[in-house]
């Protein structure tokens, strides 16, 4: 094991802390999304910023250590933008998010701390050949994907998806069904699957297991990681899909492209929302209409009535325990599986 590297969760999948690996400079001109590159860290920023390990676990950082990341691009309404494309000749980068995603800050919210500044020292080789995160996909087992999917999506990052696939992952494992849960979009965090583990999930993937630090990419690229991802899922044959979309549908993380592969297979969509003018926006922009609404929206009296009387849907807050009885009613309605 090289202990002079940090290694972040975009590693996970990787056998970079068992085997030997060489640090090349490359040319820019040969640097692609999924790369992975060693850094010095030159700022550690915010004393509150840590680096997520693969095993989930959170680590802090101090000034001139290394680390191994991926490079990769982040486009996140409420926190910050990057991509490794916008790099220039200091080859200095900052990380994007704590899994390791790697590349230039192009804006910053100025409601979170100063994020890690690192600078280039070279991408990870072996026989003189770069080693990127599509080395290490496993092949897959081809099979059709026919599991009933209860769908979460929301209005933003950060808007209680995670927290409402858990409650619901749950309820089914209470009840005794195989669950196969997954994140299909957004930016690495290996946090968001490992919480569907905690509640019992017989299995968790999300799309760094098949080579992405972030699903932004080219759309044909994430249809062909898309299929393989539903091909490993298939294969559990589980009982009920937890299927997390990350972000929102409207952000260039492919969420759109993911909702419409799914589409025949949803039997109840759960939106997070901040507010029910998001819910409203949402649901006419991308002709959503969803079962139930949760999130900040639904924390009070009023924006549960604003959800009802502005969008006509369902708001509950599933993180109150009053409201479980109802949330397994239409879970049961919905997926015609008795809980």
């Amino acid at each position: 094991m090289k202990h002079q590297y940090i290694f972040t969760s975009l590693t996970r999948i990787s056998d970079l802390q068992e085997k030997e690996f060489s640090v090349q400079k490359l040319d820019k001109a040969d640097w692609e999304t999924g790369d992975y590159v060693a850094c010095e860290i030159q700022d550690p920023g915010s004393h509150t910023l840590n680096l997520e390990l693969p095993n989930g676990r959170m680590r802090g950082v101090i000034g001139g250590e290394s680390l191994i990341g991926a490079l990769g691009e982040r486009f996140a309404t409420l926190e910050a933008t990057g991509t490794w494309r916008e790099v220039s000749e200091d080859l200095r980068m900052s990380v994007l998010t704590g899994a390791g995603l790697l590349g230039k800050l192009t804006s910053k919210s100025v409601f979170i701390p100063n994020m890690i500044e690192v600078s280039y020292t070279g991408h990870v080789c072996r026989d003189g050949v770069k080693v990127t995160m599509d080395h290490f996909v496993k092949p897959h087992q081809k099979a059709v994907f026919n599991i009933p999917v209860v769908l979460f999506v929301g209005t933003s990052m950060s808007a209680g998806k995670t927290t409402s696939a858990r409650i619901v992952t749950h309820l089914f494992k209470l009840a005794g069904y195989k669950v196969a849960a997954a994140k299909l979009t957004g930016a690495g965090r290996y946090k968001d699957i490992l919480a569907m583990a905690d509640v019992g999930a017989d299995s968790v993937l999300d799309f760094v297991d098949v080579g992405l630090p972030s699903t932004i990419c080219p759309k044909e690229v994430y249809e062909d990681k898309l299929f393989r991802l539903l091909n490993i899922m298939a294969v559990q044959k589980a009982d009920i899909a937890i299927i997390e979309i990350g972000a929102s549908p409207l952000e260039p993380y492919n969420g759109d492209t993911a909702i419409n592969a799914l589409k025949e297979h949803v039997r109840c969509t759960i939106l997070s929302a901040s507010d029910p003018y998001a819910v409203f926006g949402l649901m006419k922009a991308f002709d959503l209409v969803p079962d139930i609404v949760t999130g900040v929206a639904s924390n009070t009296l009023a924006g549960t009535r604003m959800v009802k009387e502005l969008c006509g849907v369902k708001a509950l807050n599933l993180i109150d325990a009053s409201t479980t009885d109802e949330l397994k009613q239409i879970l049961s309605e919905k997926t015609g599986l008795k809980l």
